[in-house]
């Protein structure tokens, strides 16, 4: 079993967001396996799907993005599912818009989401989606402002085919292993 969160802020002032690029792979997700309606359930929306053999957890937070451990450990704890067995969706500012790379492991890099999954789940060592968003432009003199920003004219028509190749990923690591996926999809394109 995987338990799959994606991670973003709730409530429709933070749609279509760059801080909710987790939310929006993760109803990616869910649309493509033909999960479960979502319900709420650990202090998110929780939901449940098959992946080939293995059954996957959907979760996304609704504790707001800087809380997003106080949701994810408990339904961790309620499912028995490892850290190793946690996948992370969220955005990432160190990737230009538009690249997706799969991690295990590492550190929170000034993410407040991710700083808080570490601090409840005890460990650092579960996969992370990361999702690029890219640095701010100048015109944003603080980068809260930027990923809580609506995704650029020039982006918005992406967003849907990069949560699908996010959902590619997911599907990768299941029938991969987390090594096998990101053999395949870390590769530097030429």
């Amino acid at each position: 079993m995987f338990l799959v969160a994606g991670l973003g802020n709730p409530g429709p002032r933070y749609a279509d967001t760059r801080h909710n690029f987790g939310f929006l792979a993760v109803d990616a997700l869910a649309a493509r396996l033909g999960a479960e309606p979502f319900r709420d359930k650990f202090s998110a929306q929780v939901s449940r799907a098959r992946l080939g053999p293995e059954e996957l957890v959907l979760l996304k937070p609704q504790t707001f993005m800087n809380l997003s451990g106080q949701s994810v450990q408990p339904a961790a704890a309620f499912f028995k599912v490892p850290v190793s067995a946690v996948v992370v969706l969220h955005d990432e500012l160190d990737l230009p818009f538009g690249e997706i790379r799969l991690k295990q492991g590492g550190g929170h890099a000034g993410h407040n989401g991710l700083r808080s999954l570490i601090e409840r789940l005890g460990s650092p060592d579960f996969l992370r989606v990361r999702l690029g968003i890219g640095r701010p432009p100048p015109a944003f003199r603080d980068v809260a402002d930027y990923v809580l920003a609506r995704f650029d004219p020039e982006e918005r028509p992406r967003v849907p085919a990069l949560c699908d190749q996010a959902a590619e990923i997911l599907r990768d690591v299941v029938e991969l292993g987390p090594t096998g996926a990101m053999n395949r999809h870390n590769a530097r394109k030429k």
